[in-house]
């Protein structure tokens, strides 16, 4: 039996309009038709008991639908993101960051700052919008401006922006918006979009992107209407990333202070950028070609939402590779290699050695500890014992912490306010920050920093290049990273990703897997206990689960590490793997099979083809 209901004027579903209809059920007989059936149906169950049962039915079916409604928008969050499929073209996945579903988010974000409250300022709360290239940003850009009015805020259209840029526009003059809303989803493929939220203190974290959603998912649930098009207030278009060029460029010249050329400190440089066709153009012309450096030979620089060419990632070797050709046949100085929003970048020296990963954190160290000696580093537990020794060998010292960019980040402010000295913060992905620039990952500013470095040793007499600054840097012997699929429905992946993971732990823990010991900070002078979860020190709300092993056997001693770790992206499990001797990561893979996903069972909602293929590797 199925119940019609009629919906009023706020989009809401009426309980009370609602009537019995037969469906075609042909055991089912109106009582309205057949007063005999009446009566005897009755005398099963009495009219108003009748009424009430039908009646919670009903409510019980409409509270599951906005459930599952709300959902769809929970399942948006990506840690301190929104990210989703906006564009259909991916197999297997349906279309679910819907203008609808971002302008609920972008109207919880508006209430959320306008209830933090702004100190010092009766006016409207301000909120720039900020996008990348890709294809879909101008009808999503609609929804956000919606969603930010709905809650009352004014809104500035910054067009083609980066997302430090955002950032940098609720602090720099004149603008100093109290917050920013950047649309990309990084390097991810051009069906996807995401948001990302910054205030004048930074960048949210998890759990306040949480409470946006969770906000949004109930909005979203009981409104279920079209996204606004039209706007009582159009926003007010910006054009602030000259501001931000300008910044950058002060920044340099500043700090370069060149005796001859002050205006133009890299003349006689030639710097290759690859922009990927992202957002990242403007550093070559609205930057570098003003400071007298020669760009000829650059890549990519148009904006172009499809990502023609290849992925915009720092990450990625065919980007590096391209830029790595690019150098060595325009005999350039540097190369640098932007991600879509220019939160992260690679670099390329003048022989042409790609510099990502490890590699980037060391130059950067190197910098860093010149400048502030004796500083910590933060970096994300999947970091070389290398790249340890690197820091340590130069004064400096190696804090391990929990992957994820944000977590690293939220680690170092907290180091810095107990007093401890933390000026950088990396993780291997690219993604860094440093204490002088607000704590931000900005992709431009960290090439900003090692192109002042690479002015410095010319104008100080070296012939060498900054890759000379990592020259002492070991590699591990064997790295490798494999993925485990989790096997379940969508909303039950989370959860099992979760158990494996704790399952991992508790095997470890309990002697299970021979040779291999729960991992700590090791050697960071800081704390233990960093690498556990369960750590009560722990900066801000645990977004994803993850542990990392160090293992050892009784003749060589300790052979290298194993990090399993949940994604916040994707419905799988990451496993990073480092050895310092031949074949140690396939006897690692080997334990790790045999000896905890067979042995616990977890193999059975996990694809371990990746696992199983390199573990039976002649």
């Amino acid at each position: 039996m199925m119940a019609a209901s009629s919906t009023n004027s706020t989009g809401s579903i009426s309980i009370k309009q609602h009537r019995y209809i037969d469906h075609g059920n042909p055991s089912y007989r109106d009582p309205s038709r057949n007063s005999t059936s009446a009566s005897s149906w009755g005398k099963q169950l009495p009219r108003r008991h009748r009424k009430l049962s039908c009646t919670a039915e009903l409510q019980q079916q409409i509270l599951s639908m906005h459930e599952e409604e709300a959902d769809k928008i929970r399942r948006l969050q990506n840690g301190s993101d929104v990210r989703g499929v906006a564009l259909e073209g991916e197999k297997g996945r349906t279309v679910d960051l819907t203008p609808p579903a971002v302008e609920a988010i972008s109207e919880s974000f508006g209430e959320w700052v306008v209830g933090k409250g702004v100190e010092g300022d009766n006016n409207p709360v301000k909120v720039s919008l900020g996008r990348d290239p890709r294809v879909t940003g101008g009808a999503l850009s609609v929804a956000v401006f919606s969603g930010l009015s709905r809650a009352g805020c004014m809104v500035y259209d910054m067009g083609l922006a980066t997302t430090p840029a955002c950032f940098m526009s609720t602090l720099l003059p004149p603008f100093a918006f109290h917050a920013s809303i950047m649309m990309t989803a990084s390097h991810l493929p051009y069906t996807r979009n995401g948001l990302k939220f910054f205030t004048r203190r930074g960048g949210l974290r998890s759990s306040e992107v949480e409470e946006i959603c969770e906000n949004a998912a109930r909005k979203y649930s009981n409104r279920l209407v079209k996204v606004s098009t039209l706007l009582n207030l159009p926003p007010t278009r910006v054009d602030f990333m000259s501001v931000y060029a300008q910044h950058l460029r002060e920044i340099i010249m500043e700090r370069v202070n060149h005796p001859v050329h002050y205006d133009a400190p890299l003349s006689g440089f030639k710097i290759i950028v690859n922009a990927g066709n992202g957002s990242g153009g403007f550093f070559t012309w609205a930057v570098l070609d003003k400071l007298g450096a020669d760009t000829f030979g650059s890549l990519h620089l148009n904006p172009d939402g499809m990502f023609p060419n290849h992925i915009p990632n720092p990450e990625d070797k065919t980007a590096m590779a391209v830029t790595r050709s690019a150098v060595l046949e325009n005999s350039a100085d540097l190369g640098i290699v932007f991600d879509t929003d220019v939160d992260r970048s690679g670099v390329v020296d003048s022989a042409g050695n790609p510099i990502n990963g490890d590699k980037l954190i060391a130059l950067m160290s190197a910098i860093v500890l010149r400048e502030h000696p004796g500083s910590t580093i933060v970096t994300d537990a999947r970091t070389s014992m290398a790249l340890s020794k690197f820091i340590t060998e130069r004064g400096g010292r190696h804090c391990l912490y929990r992957v994820g960019y944000r977590n690293v980040i939220d680690k170092g402010v907290q180091l810095n306010k107990d007093g401890i000295e933390a000026h950088l913060m990396m993780e291997t992905s690219g993604h860094g920050a440093l204490k002088e620039n607000y704590f931000l990952d900005d992709g431009a500013y960290m090439v900003v920093k090692i192109i002042i470095e690479m002015v410095r040793m010319k104008l100080g007499g070296s012939a060498e290049g900054i890759g000379s600054l990592i020259k002492e840097l070991e590699e591990p012997f064997e790295s490798v990273e494999l993925r485990m699929d989790v096997q379940s429905e969508p909303k039950d992946a989370k959860a099992r990703a979760v158990q494996a993971i704790e399952t991992f732990r508790e095997f470890v823990e309990e002697g299970r897997i021979e040779g291999w010991e729960l991992d700590s900070c090791g050697d960071c002078w800081v704390t233990d206990g960093c690498l556990v979860d369960t750590d009560d020190t722990t900066p801000a709300a645990i977004d994803a689960y993850m542990y990392r092993a160090k293992v050892s056997d009784s003749i060589q001693g300790e052979i290298g590490w194993v990090h399993l770790r949940q994604s916040i992206h994707n419905p799988n499990i990451a496993v990073n793997l480092q050895s310092m001797v031949p074949g140690g990561c396939q006897s690692m893979i080997k334990a790790l099979r045999n000896q905890f996903l067979m042995a616990s069972g977890v193999e059975q909602f996990l694809d371990t083809t990746q696992i199983d293929k390199w573990a039976e590797m002649n």
